[in-house]
């Protein structure tokens, strides 16, 4: 029976509108789960249903046209998956291509697997790590640019209150310009959008 409190609904909703054929896979593996590690949790990410155990991603369920895919994340239980013969075979996932319940194997192997999955979060190992992007330093306004600030208090004020990276699409498409003169209609055009509160690409933003 199902613990309302870890099976994500949004999760039931896409094993529904996946091929026939994924229904009962997807419903086999996502019960097999939450039966060996009660306290999994469930995600939708990237229109996927993922398992988060003890905050970390642990693994996730995909439905494609002809086959599915069950995946375990972490360096170390991809290992003990490629020793035990998973490698997978082009398909998405530790167990390759899945078009049945007959691909899967036991669900002995296969709790296996998730227990070992598990011990290696509770271990201290990291299943997917971000790397940190360094923060872009916050742009220099050109001189002529910076001049024309000062004659509009509007512009200033909202100027002031932008963040970095909408000041920086300004500064670039300002130094951008080739000839002085389009550099100055920028300039300009600049300072009346910026007056009316308004980011470089502001046309674009409520696409």
């Amino acid at each position: 029976m199902k613990n309302a409190g870890s099976f994500d609904p949004r999760v039931d909703a896409y094993i529904n509108k996946s091929a026939a054929f994924a229904q009962p896979v997807l419903t086999h593996v996502r019960e097999l789960v939450h039966k060996t590690l009660p306290d999994i949790e469930e995600d939708l990410k990237w229109s996927m249903p993922f398992f988060i155990y003890r905050g970390q991603m642990f693994g996730n369920l995909a439905a494609f046209k002809a086959h599915c895919s069950f995946g375990l994340f972490g360096a170390a239980i991809r290992d003990v998956l490629k020793n035990d013969g998973f490698q997978g075979d082009g398909g998405m996932g530790s167990l390759g291509k899945i078009t049945g319940l007959k691909d899967l194997p036991s669900d002995k192997v296969l709790a296996g697997f998730i227990l070992q999955a598990a011990a290696f979060i509770e271990g201290g190992s990291k299943t997917m790590t971000r790397t940190r992007k360094a923060a872009r330093p916050t742009p220099k306004v050109p001189v002529d640019f910076a001049f024309a600030l000062t004659k509009s208090k509007a512009a200033t004020k909202v100027w002031n209150d932008f963040r970095p990276s909408a000041k920086r699409e300004y500064t670039e498409w300002i130094d951008e310009a080739k000839r002085d003169e389009t550099r100055q209609k920028r300039i300009a055009q600049a300072i009346e959008w910026i007056s009316e509160g308004k980011q470089r690409n502001w046309k674009y933003q409520n696409c």
